[in-house]
């Protein structure tokens, strides 16, 4: 099995832009939100459990997850938070596993928001990844994304792990609190990392 890696951040620190840029030197990438998307979409797999667990009222009339009015139903009640976990999760790790399977690149990254939160992955990732930068500086990208204000983006913050906890639970460390140059270069370093980890431990 190749070497995997489970990368994770906080909302805004900038996982996106370290996996594109990893996936930019050849390296298999696996997002768990992409999967949760195409879970949720039109037919998704996912549809006819949400339908019947919260009603049709929060699907589309072109038969999608009407992701905003399901946004105010988590944060307002924690109990609908946790059933909505418990309708995509499987599904996300089953779809996971299987892409894991069929990639073929030197290592993999899986990238997985709640990685730790949820402890799905653990015995799955080799390595924790952890893209990391201060509060403030996740408060202005997640709003500049568009879509979410301070308080939703708070919000969110809330369900996550602290980024102190994040930081001692991280095997690896790249600090996101620059331009995408700088990035880029810290991405570029890391990915040297593990090709040189593999070549050193061929238990990878």
């Amino acid at each position: 099995m190749s070497l995997i890696i489970g990368l994770t951040g906080g909302i805004g620190s900038g996982k996106t832009s370290a996996a594109k840029l990893f996936s930019a030197e050849g390296v298999a990438i696996i997002d768990a939100d992409t999967i949760a998307h195409e879970l949720t979409g039109a037919q998704g797999a996912a549809i006819p459990n949400i339908k019947e667990c919260f009603g049709s009222n929060f699907i589309t009339a072109d038969g999608k997850l009407d992701r905003k009015k399901m946004r105010s139903r988590i944060f307002s009640e924690i109990n609908s938070r946790k059933k909505l976990e418990g309708i995509l999760h499987p599904l996300i790790q089953t779809e996971v596993m299987h892409r894991i399977e069929t990639a073929s690149s030197p290592y993999i990254i899986i990238v997985v928001p709640l990685l730790l939160e949820t402890g799905d992955y653990c015995e799955t990732v080799t390595r924790i990844l952890v893209v990391d930068c201060n509060e403030e500086c996740q408060i202005s990208r997640a709003i500049s994304r568009g879509g979410l204000n301070e308080e939703e983006v708070r919000a969110i913050m809330a369900t996550q792990k602290s980024r102190q906890e994040r930081l001692n639970q991280a095997d690896d460390v790249i600090v996101n609190d620059t331009g995408i140059s700088s990035l880029q270069e810290k991405i570029k370093f890391q990915h040297n990392i593990y090709l040189s980890l593999l070549q050193k431990n061929s238990i990878y």
